[in-house]
């Protein structure tokens, strides 16, 4: 079956599907299905899943299209999926355990914690880096910005190219390439959204922790949060995860030279286009809608024991001096997305890469929800449009439930 075919398929097999009638009493199936299949259809997405949790109950998971591309295995609430820029809420946490631990400070020196990077070593190095701090580059404010230079991350293969090393680049290598280069402001100037800051604390928590990123995130945040089935991505199809659902980017109509220089044949973005394995602290995890909401309930101990403390909790979500809140109030703290509601506040964060968008969103009134999906709009502006879509339909389907169910939907889900 062609791929083409099969997104016909797929798109007319959600429209013949039977969902979304509101009953007198409103279940979460009835409030969420049919509006996010309606969703999917109109932004060509051919596979998803959700969930909600209430408090501490998971109260709604559900999974829509199919986990394989010759579209034979439907999609689980529990299916895996690349959830890109969502890693980097769970990289933040990480760090402010280790806070939390007194193994580092917030307004450390970054490069304190990275001693392999010997900056008197770098010729014509900006002095500015020295001075960047683990707060800086948890708030986006560490002196790079993409907009006005590049995003490193998704040059695997030139930076190994300019620095002769085999391609693609591993972190350490980025990290050497990018020290040679001067910022483009003053640390703590101002916001710019940075993977690459990311990736710098990802180094960060291996050198505290002694180990490497995967295992010390394990140990840190999700064993801890109840999860165990989280794990790093890889980049080519043939090493995908068991239970991990297929990427499609078909909307692009683009093919790439893969990363992997042994790779001859043109590849898809999502399978080669970049070295997903290098974005391991920005944008590798794999993980469910599941836990993505087990992780945001543990974070402030609505569900078991606090991951972080108080003080690391106001750290986390308190308004940088010189943060620029937008129209409608929203602002960055250490990693999230915030918006002040009453005595609390909404957090989020968004994640999109070729063949993946998500959203983890925990609320000021008891709930949490997260949405995956295995591809993403072809075009800028039709990425921003879906997730702002995505994030009203989960506020206006959470109004309209009436009924929630009593059973906590995490023990179906271990």
């Amino acid at each position: 079956m062609s791929c083409r075919f099969l997104r016909a398929a797929l798109l007319v097999a959600f429209a013949l599907r039977p969902g979304g009638a509101v009953r007198a009493e409103t279940t979460p199936t009835d409030a969420f299905d049919g509006r996010i299949k309606a969703l999917m259809l109109k932004y060509e997405i051919p596979a998803g899943a959700l969930a909600v949790a209430k408090d501490d109950r998971l109260v709604y998971a559900d999974g829509f299209g199919f986990a394989e591309r010759a579209g034979d295995v439907a999609v689980r609430p529990d299916s895996l999926f690349r959830v890109a820029s969502v890693s980097k809420p769970i990289t933040c946490v990480a760090v402010l355990r280790l806070v939390d631990a007194g193994r580092l400070k917030l307004d450390d020196r970054a490069f304190d914690h990275l001693p392999q990077f010997t900056l008197d070593d770098i010729p014509d190095l900006d002095e500015r880096i020295r001075a960047i701090t683990i707060r800086q580059l948890l708030e986006h404010s560490g002196g790079w910005d993409r907009d006005v230079a590049f995003d490193p991350m998704f040059r695997a293969v030139e930076i190994a190219e300019e620095l002769h090393e085999s391609a693609p680049a591993q972190p350490d290598t980025v990290i050497r390439y990018m020290l040679r280069r001067k910022l483009d402001f003053d640390p703590g100037a101002r916001t710019a959204y940075s993977n690459f800051g990311y990736c710098l604390l990802g180094r960060i928590i291996e050198t505290v922790a002694g180990k490497g990123y995967e295992q010390a995130v394990q140990e840190l945040v999700l064993a801890p949060a109840g999860i165990h089935r989280m794990k790093l991505g890889k980049s080519r199809q043939a090493d995908r995860a068991p239970d991990e659902v297929w990427y499609d980017d078909e909307t692009t109509d683009e093919t790439t030279t893969s990363v992997f220089p042994n790779d001859r044949e043109p590849v898809s973005w999502c399978y080669g286009g970049f070295h997903l394995e290098a974005m391991d602290a920005h944008g590798g995890w794999l993980a469910s809608p599941i836990d993505l909401v087990r992780f945001a309930t543990a974070i402030d101990g609505r569900r078991g024991h606090a991951l972080l403390t108080p003080d690391s909790l106001h750290e986390m979500t308190n308004r940088p001096s010189y943060a620029q809140q937008t129209t409608d109030g929203a602002y960055m703290g250490l990693c999230w997305n915030l918006r002040d509601a009453g005595q609390d506040k909404n957090w989020w964060h968004t994640g999109s890469l070729p063949g993946t968008s998500s959203l983890l969103v925990r609320t000021h009134h008891g709930f949490a929800w997260a949405a995956v999906f295995n591809d993403r709009p072809a075009k800028t502006r039709d990425r921003y449009a879906f997730h702002e879509e995505l994030d009203a339909l989960f506020w206006q389907a959470v109004e309209e439930v009436d009924t929630w169910p009593a059973e906590d939907l995490f023990l179906r889900f271990p």
